[in-house]
Formats: structure tokens, sequence, C-alpha cells
């Protein structure tokens, strides 16, 4: 006689996906506390890749069979791979060194080339070496799409669906948004499209110390490569005028969030999750900038919202691993400041308030045209090869024998027998 299953009234019918990545795209929400709910990805820049890749068929600006290329620190590398592979396109990926061999090998498996950049000393080497390579391949493909995943508005447009998902599941009125801004589209698209609908957002953006997004590229963390979460370079997709709040974090702070994420929730993240977990734990309990000392105490209004951009994989030797280092997250403040002239580590809170991007951040010009060194003070867009002193970029000629700018460099020569770039041999293995 069969056995009747058990009913289970209050979950949703499930679903059968035609794609991975409409399984992948949608978080689990996470309460953490009363007031504060983990939105919890595997991967969050799938809402990014997918929603440009479909931006972008729709325009007419690529097409099916097209290749596309970008460079990333890995969640995006893997997004845009199965965008690609949703909508049949070519990818093309130039990977940071924080790429690790898990991820590099779904790439593989995915059809998408991959050109990974040499151990680095700075995140910003790291950084400025993908973007001067991604425009050397363009330099030989002009068919080649670069997606520009650093200054393109089209990648706010799939984070417009993420906002009605947060507006049904968690309850109406104010809300407060806490996340890495990395970017600039998951924050700011998430943000936008809610106020657009009319709610209520206040947004608080985490950042390294050395990023340059917000005026902290003074500063050096040794310890630190929190991928996803800061800049060495100016970003032209983050709007700045809609942060509120912003906090500063060294390593060891967001590694003792996200540990303490791990420990108390279960939940196994990123850094950048991590450390946007210790801010919204500072800020929920109500000991916030512009408290009067009789009120520290009091709970703040509203409903906050973390978001998780991925999971701890990445993270396992460097933070997991050395668990029994990590700080008490309970007894770690931050330290108030008014302007950007007080912020010091390891961990500066300042009301942003909408101002205008710190003039470090501005993105003024677009890197595709940039090619005059006196107006390019930034080495990223400088293509004479007299401002171009590491070697892994130069474009003189006679430093080099083997050719077009793809060929010169074994940095940029992936296959070690016909030392040839998969972009300009044939596309994806």
């Amino acid at each position: 006689m069969p056995v009747p299953l058990p009913h289970c009234p209050e979950q949703a019918p499930a679903v059968v996906h035609e794609h991975i990545t409409d399984a992948l795209k949608d978080p689990a929400f996470v309460r953490l506390t009363p007031t504060t709910v983990l939105a919890r990805f595997e991967t969050m820049k799938v809402y990014a890749a997918l929603g440009a890749v479909r931006t972008l068929l729709e325009s007419g600006r690529i097409g099916p069979g097209h290749t596309v290329v970008d460079s990333s620190s890995g969640i995006y590398a893997l997004a845009l791979a199965l965008a690609c592979h949703r909508y049949g396109l070519r990818c093309h990926i130039v990977a940071s060194t924080t790429v690790d061999a898990g991820l590099r090998a779904q790439l593989d498996v995915l059809g998408a080339t991959v050109d990974q950049m040499p151990p680095s000393r700075s995140l910003r080497l790291d950084q400025e070496r993908r973007v001067r390579h991604v425009r050397a391949l363009l330099a030989g493909r002009p068919d080649v799409h670069w997606m520009r995943q650093y200054h393109d508005r089209v990648h706010h447009a799939g984070y417009r669906e993420f906002a009605g998902l947060v507006t049904a599941a968690l309850p109406s009125g104010p809300l407060t948004v806490v996340g890495a801004v990395g970017t600039g589209a998951s924050t700011g698209g998430l943000t936008a499209a809610l106020r657009e609908s009319g709610r209520r957002v206040r947004l608080i953006g985490v950042q390294p110390f050395g990023s340059v997004t917000f005026g902290s590229e003074g500063f050096s963390d040794p310890e630190a490569i929190i991928a996803g979460i800061g800049s060495s370079i100016p970003f032209g997709n983050v709007r700045h005028e809609l942060y509120d709040t912003l906090h500063w974090l060294d390593f060891r702070h967001a590694m003792a969030g996200t540990v303490e994420l791990l420990r108390r929730h279960a939940v196994f993240a990123g850094l950048s999750t991590g450390a946007a977990h210790l801010v919204a734990r500072w800020e929920a309990a109500g000991d916030r900038p512009g408290r009067e000392p009789d009120d520290s105490d009091a709970p703040a209004p509203g409903t906050y919202l973390v978001l998780g951009a991925d999971t701890g994989h990445r993270y396992t030797e460097r933070v997991f691993a050395r668990h029994t280092e990590a700080l008490d997250p309970a007894a770690l403040r931050p330290e108030r400041i008014t302007g950007l002239g007080e912020l010091r580590p390891p961990w500066a809170v300042m009301e942003w308030a909408g101002r205008a991007a710190p003039p470090g951040a501005v993105a003024r010009t677009d890197p595709l045209t940039c090619t005059d060194p006196p107006i390019c003070t930034d080495p990223l867009t400088c293509t004479d090869p007299a401002t171009c002193t590491d070697p892994t970029v130069r474009t003189d000629p006679a430093a080099h024998a083997e050719g077009t700018v793809a060929r010169r460099d074994p940095v940029t020569c992936t296959d070690p027998v016909t030392r040839t770039d998969p972009v300009t041999s044939g596309g994806p293995r």
C-alpha cells in the first residue's frame, strides 16, 4: 500500500527550473536576529550577469555566438560564464590571482577561456593588470564585447528582480540595506529600485582600507585581498549619492564577522558577507552614529538586510582554518568620524549622507577611448609605453619579440605549446 508523504502547508510549491541560473540567482532569506535578515546567495552576481546579457541581447548590442570578455576576482567570472552558457555566447575571463583551482575548473568545463594573472604584491597591481590585459585583447579583436562590469550601468538591471523578492519577503516599513560596495551594482541597483517603488531605504556601504572608491586608498592592509568589496581603481558603476553611511574595516575585523556568522548562525559565507554582518550587528544594536548617549541602547527602527554575495569556499585556508585567531565581535567598535581626514584603521564609520564621489574615485573618462597619458593619470588608461612600467603589459615592440600585444609576454600566453591567446585562436575550449 502506498505510504502518503507528509504535508508541508507552509512551503511554496516546488519549481522545476529550465536552467541552473534560475535556481542560483534567488537568495535564501535567513533570519539572524528579530530585526536582521541575511540574503544568502551562492553567487549573487548571477543577477548582474543575467540582467546585463539579457539587456544586451534585447538591444542588439550582442547576438548568439558573440564573444564577451571581462575582468573578475571570481564571483562575476562564474556568473558571466553561466549567463553565456544559458544564452549561447562565448565567454573569456581575465581572472584575478584570487581565483582558485575549484573555480578555474568550473570555468573551464563551462567552456569559458581564462587568462589568470600571476600572484601580485597588491590588489591594485592585480586589478590594473587585469584591465590592461582586457584592453590588449580588445586591440586584437574588435568584435569581442567588453562587459565592463565596473562601468556599464547595464549591470544594475538584474537587481530590480531581486528588489521584488525583497519586497515580498520582508515586512513593510523602513529598511536598511548593508552590503559590500564592490562594483556598486548590487547595493546601488537594489537600493535604487526599492526607493523608486516608494520604499524608505537606508543604504550602508562596507569598504576595506586601501580602496579608492570611498577615499581610503592612502592606507594598506597587508593581509587583505577581500575580493569584491573594494577597488584600487575608479568604478563608474558606483553611485556615491545613494549611500547614507560608510564603514571601513580591516581584514581581521572582516574575519571576525565571517567566523561568527558560521559559528553562531551556521552560515558559511565569504569575507564581504562577514564584514557586512559585523556592521549590521553593530548598527542594529542601536549604537550607531547620530544617537545621543542616553538612547544608545535603543533598537534601530525597521529591518536590516545583509547582502551575502557568495559562499566561503574561497576563504577556507585564509579565514576558516584560522578561526581560533578570530577576534570577538562583541568587543569590537568602530571609530566615528565626520570627514575622510579622520579616517583610521582598523574600523571607522561615517555618515556619508549622499555625498559626491571623493576626487580619487571619479572615473574621469571611458577607459575604452582614453589614450592620452597627460589626461589619463591612472596607468589603467595609458597606452603610452613610456608610462607602462609593468613588464606584463608593456606595449613597446622593442621590448618583445613575438608580434602582437596578446602574444608578447608569457602572462598573456596561456598555451605553453603554441603561446597563443585563446581569444584570438578559436574561442572557448
